[in-house]
Parts: structure tokens; C-alpha cells; sequence
């Protein structure tokens, strides 16, 4: 589950129609530079050095606007944050996906510079909102990579609008189902990911403090977010709790919805594009990841290890391994 560090209202809603307006400079719309605390080489040392990012928006059909970052030319890329994720985390992945791409990261409602709302908050209306981004971008068919809860809600997109629209779709280290049913063996457990018998708990810890523990949640992505042996990780974290404000309270409406489905059905029956999973040795989630390969027809599980930085955050953490696997799968 995605470290909490998004949301920020912005404006109010301009039209209950997607409108096409002109993007503007991400310098611009944060209203700053930022250097980065690590110098790397081959990513961005300050924001000013990704000259060509930019962050636009659209209005859903329920009126909510949606800030999208956006980079790069070729074939459009959609990359889906995870819960409580926005576009300033992908400051490295789209700097380097944006050389072989057009690279989009849709801020969920309520998170990142998205608007803040106490309405649609399902995992079915954020792939509504989804279906009308691709709509709002007219895209006939892309390729679309989902991290944590991003991939329920590619699991949502193609349950309820098919993969019409999809080229390739990746999925970054998501149970199943988070929920672990009172009636599951243990095998039906860790096939589907469930980490919780409490989402009430789950979401209170999470949301406002409650207490924590690994009979409430997992725990091992608590203790890989607070890891910044990565100068990368270091950097995107910086650079988003710098230009992103939290908001955990509005970040939360979408969380039990998210806690209690499961998707094992769509995974098991309505999957028939190419897929790739990504998970890693430091993750608990890797056998669930497992099972999915089991049974989407000809999936490609990418298992990284400790050293490669294998845990919930791997794409952050390791995005040179990351956006060279994930291109080398897309270009088959």
C-alpha cells in the first residue's frame, strides 16, 4: 500500500463536460523549482532540468477535476498511482519512460492535485474516471500500468469496459484481495494476498492513527516506505512532500471499498492481453503475484530481488531496472 503523502484541492470544478485545454509547465502550476536532496545520474537534478513535463486536467462526468502529469512523444503510456500516490512520484519513472513515450500519471480524486470530493469513492468510479480520461485524451488504445492500488483499478477497468482500449497492461505488486475471508485456508490466503480480517482497523490505522500491527495489516510496506537506502526513492519522496499536501482523511473515503473487493474472478477470467506483474523478494505480496501469472494466459512475473530492491516501492526505488523491464515487455 502506497506511503501517505498526497492531496491537494485544487480549484472548483469549471464544467461537468471533459474539456481539452492547454497544459501547462509542472514549474508553472507548483509555482517552484526543487532540487533534488541526491545527485544521480541519468534522472533529473532539479525539476527545471525535465524541461518538457507538464500537468494538465479534465472534468469527470460527476464534475470532479482531475490533474494528470504528462511527458514525452511516441505511444501513450498511462501509468495509475497506487492509494494515497500522485504524478510527483513518477518524477523519475516518466523522465525516463518520456524518452521512448508519451507518459501520462492521472491523479486519483482525492489524491495529489486532484480535487477533493466525498462522492465517488469506489474503485468502480475511479476506473469511470479512467474510461473518461482515455476518452478526454482520445486514445484509441494504450498500454496501462497499475502500482498497488492502481492495479485494482485496471482489475475495475476491466471488469466493467473490457480491454478494448488496452495494448498491454502491467500490474506493480497488488493482492487480490486485501481481505482475507474467515473462510479461506491458508493456501486460498496467500494466493489472493489477504492481509487483514479488520479493514475497519485497517483503515483507521492508516487513516487517523489507530494502532497498528500485523494481525491488522501487513506491515512490511510500513517498514520498506520508511527505507531510503535509494537516492532515487529519496529524491521522488522529497520532491512530492515538498509540492503535494496531505490529506488522509479525504485519501481514506476510497479505502474500505478498496480493503473488501476481490478480484480473483477478473484475474482467473478476463484478462486476454499481454500482462506483466512486478513484485519482489521483500514483499509479502510475491505469492499472490505468483498465482496471478498461474492463471493469466502467458503473464510475465518480474521477481526482483533484495539487492534489486524488490518491495512494494520497487519502480521508485530501482526505476533504471524498472523502465528497462517494463519497455523490453512492451516492445515485444
Amino acid at each position: 500500500m502506497q506511503k501517505t503523502i498526497a492531496g491537494l484541492a485544487l480549484a472548483a470544478v469549471c464544467g461537468l463536460l471533459s474539456v481539452q485545454v492547454r497544459a501547462e509547465p509542472a514549474l508553472e502550476v507548483l509555482g517552484r523549482d526543487f532540487v533534488f536532496p541526491h545527485r544521480v545520474e541519468g534522472v533529473p537534478a532539479r525539476l527545471s532540468d525535465f524541461k518538457d513535463l507538464q500537468v494538465n486536467h479534465f472534468v469527470t462526468n460527476d464534475g470532479v477535476k482531475l490533474a494528470y502529469w504528462e511527458a514525452g512523444q511516441g505511444k501513450p503510456l498511462i501509468l495509475v498511482p497506487g492509494w494515497s500516490a500522485n504524478g510527483a512520484q513518477y518524477i523519475n519513472v516518466m523522465y525516463l519512460l518520456a524518452r521512448h513515450y508519451r507518459v501520462y500519471v492521472l491523479d486519483p480524486r482525492n489524491q495529489g492535485l486532484s480535487q477533493h470530493v466525498d462522492y465517488g469513492t469506489r474503485i468502480a468510479r475511479y476506473s469511470m474516471d479512467l474510461k473518461e480520461f482515455g476518452d478526454h485524451l482520445g486514445v484509441k488504445s494504450a498500454d496501462y500500468v497499475g502500482h498497488s492500488m492502481g492495479a485494482a483499478v485496471l482489475w475495475s477497468y476491466i471488469d466493467l469496459f473490457g480491454t478494448g482500449a488496452m495494448h498491454k497492461a502491467v500490474f506493480v505488486d497488488e493482492p487480490i484481495s486485501i481481505y482475507s475471508h474467515s473462510d479461506w485456508s491458508e493456501k486460498e490466503r496467500s494466493e489472493a494476498g489477504g492481509s487483514t480480517s479488520s479493514p475497519e482497523r485497517m483503515v483507521a490505522a492508516l487513516t487517523s492513527g489507530g494502532p497498528v500491527n500485523k494481525l491488522i495489516t501487513d506491515m512490511k510496506p510500513f517498514e520498506r516506505a520508511q527505507s531510503f537506502d535509494s537516492p532515487y526513492f529519496a529524491n521522488s519522496e522529497g520532491f512530492a512532500s515538498a509540492v503535494i499536501k496531505s490529506d488522509p482523511q479525504a485519501m481514506g473515503r476510497v479505502l474500505f471499498n478498496h480493503t473488501v473487493s476481490d478480484w480473483r474472478d477478473v484475474v482467473r477470467h478476463k484478462i486476454d492481453i499481454p500482462v506483466a506483474i512486478f513484485s519482489g523478494d521483500e514483499s509479502n505480496n510475491l505469492p499472490s503475484q505468483r498465482w496471478a501469472q498461474s492463471v493469466v494466459p502467458n503473464a510475465t512475473l518480474y521477481s526482483y530481488t533484495s539487492a534489486e530492491q524488490g518491495d512494494h516501492f520497487l519502480m521508485f526505488k530501482n526505476p533504471v531496472k524498472f523502465t528497462g523491464d517494463l519497455q523490453a515487455f512492451l516492445a515485444r
